[in-house]
């Protein structure tokens, strides 16, 4: 109990320092737990992918469409159950910095993504309204939008002033599904294409493939794949998680060393703690000395700067996770374009309080060792 309450006066005999280097450490772990975070939420797309749906795209380039014709032949594999398509469109909302993902699907693509929850009555409005679109719930929070209004939108893939009203608005059945994107009928696109450009119409930018067994997805994959082998439009079928995968995989680079500066900022805290502990064990030997006079084992001096250390990297890791919250908020809704839900994972919190607890062991090593091969007349002869 002396050993505690000595450890606790020690902490903050020098208040400042003390109180800037849990700062320290708490800015260096909130870091820690918003890199995490982002990373996390760049692969969340990824996470949220059903085990039971297949994506079917032209096998060179996802930016090339695929014949609308070559549905019919899809449906036929064995195990598939139904086949719905989708269209990125693109456009342009106010200006560039209002972006959000604009898709034109078939009107089936409901059923294909049950996580994507849409009121009866406004899917019928939605189905009847070939100028209907579907928008998510935090656009409406974002822009105001409501029931029957028009959205206008400046075509950049397709050229044209083009209108939208408001039929439906989506939302997920779970915290971790986007509900920034908007849909709308893909026969409105199409109609555009064959009056405006006729090469370019009946065709898809990708298929979503429901199949009856996830476990056949590899099978069923290449099935799909073979009956377009060696055509004009051969296909890559893969599941959706592999698809979602290619986008991050785009700016692996970018994640990567996000993963990197995350664990430097560790390695920061570590630093810093050791020095403060160094600064500490320096200018405190000639108490360690007089202590062991008294009979203060080598236990004992070890257990006091070993608490001090991991006392400073808990207090200062507890103010750091404390304050990620609101700066991953913060962050989530300055950058909602690019993050549209910030995904918190609790491991990002379990991991970040123990490595501050890891950093605290480390650096009270040095101290220790000090202190344990410190004779006692030659402590007492240490001027600080």
């Amino acid at each position: 109990m002396k050993i505690i309450k000595l450890m606790f006066r020690n902490i903050f005999r020098h208040k400042l320092r003390a109180i800037l280097t849990m700062l320290g450490v708490a800015v260096a772990v909130m870091a820690f737990g918003l890199l995490r975070t982002i990373i996390a939420t760049w692969n969340s797309g990824s996470s949220n992918a059903a085990p039971d749906r297949l994506v079917t795209r032209d096998k060179a380039s996802f930016v090339l469409s695929i014949p609308l014709a070559d549905m019919q032949q899809i449906e036929h594999v064995p195990g598939v159950k139904e086949v719905s398509y989708m269209n990125w469109f693109g456009g342009v909302y106010i200006d560039q910095q209002h972006f959000f993902p604009r898709m034109a699907c078939s009107t089936n693509i409901w059923d294909a993504y049950p996580e994507y929850v849409v009121p009866p009555d406004q899917l019928k409005a939605y189905n009847d309204d070939r100028h209907g679109c579907i928008i998510g719930r935090k656009l409406v929070e974002k822009y105001g939008f409501k029931i029957g209004d028009i959205i206008q939108l400046a075509g950049d893939i397709y050229p044209g002033q083009w209108q939208f009203v408001v039929r439906g608005i989506y939302t997920g059945n779970k915290p971790t599904i986007d509900e920034t994107a908007m849909y709308f009928h893909w026969e409105y696109l199409n109609e555009y294409l064959e009056k405006n450009n006729p090469s370019h119409a009946n065709n898809v930018g990708w298929y979503v493939v429901k199949i009856a067994n996830p476990s056949n997805a590899a099978q069923v994959s290449a099935e799909v794949d073979g009956l377009f082998e060696n055509s004009s439009a051969e296909t890559k079928t893969e599941t959706e998680k592999a698809f979602q995968a290619e986008f991050v995989a785009m700016y692996g680079a970018i994640i990567t060393g996000l993963q990197i500066v995350s664990y430097v900022i560790i390695g920061i805290i570590f630093l810093v703690l050791a020095n403060t502990m160094v600064m500490t064990a320096r200018e405190r030997i000639r108490e360690y000395a007089v202590l062991k006079t008294l009979g203060f084992t080598t236990a004992h001096l070890a257990t006091l700067i070993a608490g001090e250390s991991l006392s400073i990297a808990l207090l200062g890791g507890a103010i750091g996770i404390i304050l990620t919250f609101p700066i991953c908020a913060g962050f989530g809704k300055a950058f909602a374009d690019f993050f549209p839900l910030m995904v918190m994972e609790p491991m990002t919190f379990i991991l970040a309080g123990g490595l501050a607890v890891l950093v605290g062991i480390l650096a009270a090593i040095f101290p220790i060792e000090r202190v344990m091969n410190m004779k006692i007349i030659d402590g007492l002869r240490q001027v600080g």
